[in-house]
């Protein structure tokens, strides 16, 4: 079945790999983005006839109301993602975090589909044993996951809305992140050679931004069944710690060094184990593994240089 889609935040990390599956997938996107970052992710799909694209803030209720109603499904990726940006930029968090989403889940129908990215950072450190199933209490710590907890239980009152609890996302894409842990101790690896870890031992789950694009599409297709509910979207045999990971990049880059601080303290105090079980019941299978990622990376650094301005 055909849809008209919204994607809000299109031309980002993961909207740069979504948009054009969802085109191949034979749907009708628009894309709203401001594009802050200055991105030309979105170039490759401007001949597709069913692409369409807007250069406007989802803050604006001008710009967000008319392409709501042209929608069947909506999908809200616009977001100000991590605790540092968000920490360096509280109010324009909070204006595109929560409050936009919250005059969107206003202005949708109940007949509209909704498709969200919420996170499992919002676990914060997990019970006594640190293991997280979507039924488990929430303990967000930063601001960023305090404000995807408040959007969440918002959502989950449309009936057509599915949330889906990201792990730590990890893999190339059209609109890079270096930031994300993957990504930014293979950048390490890969052009310094070594990393200081703090608190190593503190675990997280991680999932490939291409398994994302296919989560959300699998949602898509098995909506009648999956609405309604909240479904962690990660590798069930990448519940790692930082020590572990760095491990798993030095098998690739044999010369990485990594050392654990005697001092110092994560400002991200996350540490859980996330239980995928319940959309891996639905049908679902990541395809990519955190080894084949880490090779992908890799490659990809052979391209690409964390800085805009410099002749190195």
């Amino acid at each position: 079945m055909s849809y008209n889609i919204l994607v809000t935040g299109g031309a980002g990390y993961l909207g740069s790999i979504l948009v054009p599956d969802l085109l191949t997938d034979g749907h009708k996107v628009t894309v709203l983005d401001n594009f802050m970052f200055g991105q030309s992710t979105l170039n490759h799909v401007c001949s597709h006839p069913n692409f369409s694209v807007v250069n406007g803030d989802i803050r604006i209720r001008d710009n967000i109301a008319p392409l709501i109603q042209q929608a069947d499904v909506i999908i809200p990726l616009a977001a100000l993602v991590g605790a540092p940006l968000c920490t360096k930029d509280p109010v324009g968090a909070k204006t595109i975090n929560h409050d936009a989403i919250i005059m969107m889940l206003k202005l949708v129908s109940k007949e509209q589909i909704i498709l969200m990215p919420t996170t499992n950072s919002a676990y914060g450190s997990g019970d006594d044993n640190n293991f997280c199933t979507e039924e488990s209490p929430l303990r967000p710590i930063s601001n960023y996951a305090i404000e995807k907890v408040a959007v969440e239980k918002e959502l989950m009152e449309h009936p057509n809305a599915i949330s889906f609890r990201l792990a730590t996302v990890f893999g190339m894409s059209p609109r890079m992140r270096i930031d994300l842990l993957v990504n930014d101790f293979t950048y390490r690896a890969v052009k310094d050679g070594a990393v200081v870890l703090f608190e190593s031992h503190f675990k997280r789950n991680y999932i490939h931004v291409r398994d994302v694009s296919k989560a959300f599409r699998h949602g898509l297709e098995n909506h009648a069944a999956m609405k309604s509910e909240i479904y962690n979207v990660g590798l069930s045999d990448a519940n790692v710690s930082k020590w572990e990971l760095c491990e798993a990049i030095r098998k690739h880059i044999p010369k990485f060094t990594f050392v654990e601080a005697a001092l110092g303290k994560d400002p991200d105090q996350r540490n859980y184990i996330v239980s995928n079980e319940k959309i891996e019941a639905t049908g679902f299978t990541p395809d990519n593994s955190l080894d084949s990622g880490i090779a992908e990376l890799i490659k990809g650094y052979t391209m690409l240089r964390n800085a805009r301005y410099g002749n190195v």
